[in-house]
């Protein structure tokens, strides 16, 4: 039954991506190009290819495509996904705008032609005067019979509609083609430079943010112990080590006092992905490196990447718990390791503590904040929403989610959430800027 469910969802996204990519043509290939030309031909290539590219992004490395086909791949297939998202927003804005505006023109100047040079006049020679009537009988046979086409339309000799012309008599645009051209050209730029300032706020690394978290039972001598707090690296085929290097140069830059990785550091396995993982052996923190799953190291092989980040120096806390000198650090298991039975256990990682001593969790998914409460957390750190990533979907990401980006009270309990420091599947960012936060913890007796 899952089974088939999956596969009528999947169905149905087919049938709305390709009804998407249909619309667009029409509006910015068809409308806007001659019938035969090269800009036709090119853009109609290029709607059949880059969602072939994208859904190749999606489902190369699930399908143990080779690491360089998914680099080759997912750089174009997630792009255009970021494209594809704004475009389709900023024609869905422009559409009434490109009605309006059609209508008006077609009020000021009923001819369809927006602007071309003036015919030049030819004096009739002898003998044309049958020929000049039976071509007037011809345009208006031709006339008749192409009532009701598109404004716009060629007629052939048969009077026939043959489309939309990309030249208004005259030599000039017609009014159709002219609103497409300017409609399409601002929404395309207004996409492109919206994905464009994203893919540079990802690609130029995450910023610091600075958080001061105030709890109860923190003693005075642990007054602004600070924790860098770094979410959803997601190293994979976009990504990579240079990325990693600016994470480890970021946080090592604020001097923290604990560092801790909660989790959706890699999308791949530890043979594709170990060299590009290698800079976190870098990192350094009086009190150590700290790592938790999420749920994309279940994707990847989460046994492997547990063992590969004990070799570079970070601490795993697999439903664990440690007593540092004035408060305890517990992680849980991400829920999707529920499914190979290694999911979150609050009762091994926090069962058997002293209550009077503050305590911080890791923990991937906010979601899991109830089983925090129940469990006499103090704060819990967590990310996975990204913030939303990409706007609108910090919309989408609310459902989800108790909080998706930063401080709130549960009861007894503040959460807070990281919007991560790289980005899943599109390298770009609109509206959720990524980054690395160092979290200060005060002492209400300081």
């Amino acid at each position: 039954m899952t089974i088939v469910v999956f596969a009528l969802v999947a169905l149905a996204v087919c049938a709305l991506l390709a009804g998407v990519h249909r619309w667009l043509w029409i509006r910015l290939v068809r409308d806007t190009t001659a019938p035969g030309g090269l800009p036709r031909r090119v853009g109609t290539a290029l709607t059949i290819a880059l969602p072939l590219l994208s859904v190749a992004a999606l489902t190369a490395g699930r399908a143990g495509a080779p690491f360089w086909l998914q680099q080759t791949v997912s750089w174009p297939g997630y792009l255009w996904l970021a494209v594809l998202l704004y475009l389709t927003l900023t024609m869905l804005v422009a559409e009434p705008i490109r009605a309006l505006w059609l209508r008006r023109l077609a009020h000021r100047d009923p001819s369809g032609a927006v602007a071309g040079p003036p015919a030049e006049p030819s004096a009739p020679s002898a003998g044309t005067a049958e020929s000049g009537t039976a071509a007037a009988t011809a345009t208006a046979s031709q006339s008749s019979a192409g009532a009701g086409a598109e404004p716009g339309a060629v007629l052939a000799a048969d009077g026939a509609a043959r489309g939309p012309a990309p030249e208004a008599p005259g030599g000039g645009l017609s009014r159709r083609t002219f609103v497409a051209r300017t409609v399409g050209g601002a929404a395309a730029a207004v996409a492109l430079g919206t994905v464009g300032n994203g893919a540079y706020g990802v690609l130029r690394g995450p910023s610091v943010k600075r958080v001061q978290v105030p709890l109860a039972k923190l003693p005075r001598a642990a007054h602004g112990f600070r924790i860098a707090v770094v979410s959803d690296v997601h190293l994979g085929p976009v990504l990579g080590r240079a990325h990693a290097q600016r994470i480890v140069d970021t946080v090592n830059r604020t001097q923290p006092d604990l560092i801790a990785i909660v989790g959706d550091l890699v999308d791949g396995s530890v043979p594709d992905l170990g060299r590009a993982a290698e800079p976190l052996r870098g990192l350094t923190a009086r009190h150590g490196s700290f790592f938790v799953t999420g749920n994309h190291e279940y994707f990847s092989g989460a046994e492997q990447w547990v063992e590969h980040v004990r070799e570079l120096g970070l601490t795993p806390l697999e439903n664990a718990r440690r007593a540092l000198p004035h408060f305890d650090l517990a992680g849980v298991n991400d829920i999707q390791g529920e499914r190979e039975g290694s999911g979150p256990d609050f009762r091994a990682a926090l069962g058997d503590r002293d209550r009077t001593r503050a305590a911080v969790l890791l923990a991937h998914q906010p979601v899991v904040i109830h089983d925090a409460v129940r469990h006499g957390v103090d704060l819990q750190l967590s990310g996975h929403t990204h913030g939303g990533q990409l706007w609108p979907g910090n919309f989408l990401a609310e459902l989800a989610n108790p909080t998706v980006a930063g401080l709130e009270r549960y009861g007894d309990t503040q959460l807070y959430v990281s919007r991560g420091a790289g980005a899943w599947g599109p390298p770009v960012r609109v509206g959720a800027p990524s980054d690395i936060t160092v979290v200060e913890l005060a002492s209400y007796q300081a």
